[in-house]
């Protein structure tokens, strides 16, 4: 039987509980199930209000790994979802607002990615994301160094960056905007990533070119386009492991000399949490806000 539980007065149905999710460690459902009730006080906030797309490894990462962008079928009514403009036309996403949704779309088995704007303002966005992506041999170490350069940088303009690990190779920093239309966003965060390859040419690379990328680290600002999402901090990634997108203080980002120094998975983040609280906070408030120069 289908075991049916009870959240904040929803009814969820959950599945496979014991179904072996991320095989390097033995992770079960039920463990992921477990791993969102535990940080959905740090990640919800930012869920809220931004449509979701689930990248969805029901199977594991061994097996078949799918977007969804429009709501599942069987989504419960009581699951918030908005209409998103699309090219070939309106389109309609889920909300993630509260925990029994949170908790609904985990059993999905999914990585949360979203949007750089919320539902109620379509490409406007209110953060800034720079994705860097280490091409072999360099890893999230040097991801480190050229974070650290972009953080002086979006300081020198009145921006704060705040970093966290993609959950897989390479890292994510994130800055607060006055709402700001997509188009503008992108075409300075370009401006950031070609100043990145001029300084730090042993370094960086701002071309996607695959060729071009061994022992650099691809600051990829595209993601900051209206159609595109991130994966969404503290989600689970679909990796051997249970990695986790985990925000990162500047002292770990500095002082970092080998990848697996922020290599985080599941069970460490409810002790990060309580350590640091939620390090992405100052992305949720308004008042910080930075508008582009």
């Amino acid at each position: 039987m289908t075991p049916i539980t009870e959240v904040a007065g929803r009814r969820v149905t959950l599945s496979n509980l014991e179904k072996v999710l991320h095989p390097a460690t033995g992770f079960t459902k039920g463990e992921l199930l477990h791993y969102y009730a535990t940080a959905a006080e740090a990640l919800l906030p930012h869920l809220r209000d931004r449509p979701v797309s689930f990248l969805r490894y029901p199977d594991g990462p061994d097996g078949q790994v799918f977007f969804t962008k429009n709501v599942p079928p069987g989504t419960p009514d009581w699951v918030g979802t908005t209409e998103v403009p699309r090219s070939e036309g309106p389109a309609r996403m889920v909300l993630v607002q509260d925990l029994p949704s949170l908790m609904w779309a985990a059993n999905l088995v999914t990585e949360f990615h979203t949007p750089q704007w919320r539902a109620d303002a379509p490409d406007l966005a209110d953060r800034l994301v720079l994705d860097l992506d280490p091409g072999a041999p360099a890893t999230v170490v040097e991801c480190c160094r050229v974070a650290v350069w972009l953080r002086d940088r979006l300081a020198a303009d009145g921006l704060t960056a705040c970093a966290k690990t993609s959950g897989s190779k390479g890292l994510h920093l994130l800055a607060a905007l006055e709402p700001t239309p997509s188009t503008e966003v992108t075409a300075y965060a370009k401006v950031l990533a070609v100043e990145a390859e001029a300084d730090l040419p042993e370094l960086a690379i701002h071309r996607m070119t695959r060729s071009l990328r061994p022992a650099k680290v691809f600051v990829d600002f595209s993601q900051n386009a209206a159609r595109k999402t991130t994966a969404a901090p503290y989600t689970l990634r679909a990796r051997p492991a249970p990695t986790v997108s985990t925000p990162l203080t500047w002292d770990e980002v500095e002082s970092c000399t080998t990848a697996s120094e922020l290599a985080f998975h599941a069970e460490d983040i409810a002790p990060r949490l309580a350590r640091h609280g939620d390090l992405l906070e100052p992305l949720l408030d308004t008042g910080r806000a930075g508008s582009l120069p």
